[in-house]
């Protein structure tokens, strides 16, 4: 009796293993140097390395990082069951509308500027086995990776392209109220207050204005704008006492620091009593930051598409850099230059820069 227990354990052991074995083996990509979990990943290594190298500058976290970034936002978006209830077409989320109806989409005016990106992202998508929904969210992604601080993103494979454009005003614009915006992302996909700050946020944190103030192209919206780091959601919460350019620009108000641009809708959903504490709470904690952010992304490129029909594609993700910098005031601020707006947990105390007043280079154009 003992032998045949001991023989059943056996064999459900060998069973577990060759099951084991099943689900962790690997393929041989055509290259011969990748391998992957799932052949579908195999044709993202030569679009990573493309576009690392010809796209991002050899890796960099600089202006086509900042763009592709804002481009997988902007494409996602473009979904409304609101809408669609109304019997007319709501869009359809990740689906690269956004580039495929650039002559309809980029007239949006949510949508001003993104077309240099598009046009810079069309040879990649061309030389490559691709969808061009997938290529915008693969592009983000790898994007983001080459920034000191973030998180390595989720990338998934398998969306179909678009067949029509998104609706209009469906992509927030900076001049939104907090309630148009929090309205906007439940309609597009059930996002939660805490979500938006995530999303939003973090698409700012690694970006620069190109078309808020048309006189200073690529002014960043915080002083480490090549950076994932949580110094936006520090500044942002700092007293704005001047514009970096012209003022009176729609979706601008004052900045703390010269060279240095912030937008209306930043600024109020910082204050703003249901987003506040959530803002204020990604302060001097990147792994909160890191972690909310990759969550978001992850539910955001998969509007409008089953995540189960798709291939989870993450590992051929680079893993970004350690973060280069810890949380401070810029030179010559501090806790007194703070505009506290969460009222149940006070400001934490922060080192300031020593030297003058902090003054941002703003970040060239391409």
């Amino acid at each position: 009796m003992a032998f045949k227990t001991l023989a059943s354990f056996v064999a459900v052991l060998a069973a577990l293993q060759v099951a084991n074995g099943a689900l962790t083996r690997r393929v041989t990509c055509p290259d011969g140097v990748n391998t992957a979990s799932n052949a579908a990943c195999c044709a993202l290594f030569p679009v990573l390395d493309d576009i690392q190298k010809n796209l991002f500058d050899g890796g960099q976290c600089g202006e086509e990082v900042h763009e592709s970034l804002r481009l997988t936002f902007h494409d996602a978006i473009g979904i409304s069951p609101k809408i669609a209830a109304t019997g007319v077409f709501g869009g359809g989320g990740a689906d690269g509308s956004i580039a495929l109806f650039e002559d309809i989409e980029t007239n949006f005016h949510a949508n001003n500027g993104v077309d240099e990106i598009i046009d810079e992202q069309k040879p990649f998508i061309a030389r490559h086995n691709i969808t061009t929904a997938d290529f915008i969210q693969f592009a983000g992604a790898i994007g983001v990776s080459n920034c000191p601080g973030a998180p390595r993103l989720d990338v998934f494979v398998g969306r179909k392209d678009a067949t029509q454009p998104a609706p209009d005003k469906t992509v927030p614009e900076p001049f939104d109220s907090v309630d148009d915006i929090l309205a906007r992302f439940e309609d597009a996909g059930g996002f939660t207050a805490a979500e938006v700050v995530a999303l939003l946020a973090s698409g700012t944190r690694v970006a620069a204005a190109d078309h808020v103030d048309p006189t200073i192209p690529g002014t960043p919206f915080d002083s480490t704008p090549e950076r994932f780091d949580t110094q936006f959601f520090i500044e942002t919460q700092l007293r704005g006492t001047l514009f970096p350019g012209t003022g009176g620009n729609q979706g601008e108000v004052e900045s703390p620091l010269q060279g240095e641009l912030r937008l209306q809708s930043d600024a109020e959903l910082a204050r703003d009593s249901r987003t506040a504490c959530e803002w204020q709470s990604f302060v001097n904690n990147q792994a909160k930051m890191q972690s909310a952010f990759k969550a978001a992304f992850r539910k955001m490129t998969v509007l409008g598409h089953n995540v189960n029909d798709l291939v989870d594609c993450s590992e051929v993700v680079p893993t970004p850099p350690a973060p280069a910098s810890n949380a401070h005031f810029p030179a010559g601020l501090s806790n007194k230059d703070v505009e506290q707006a969460c009222s149940s947990t006070p400001f934490p105390t922060l080192p300031t820069d020593p030297g003058p007043v902090t003054s941002v280079a703003p970040v060239p154009p391409s």
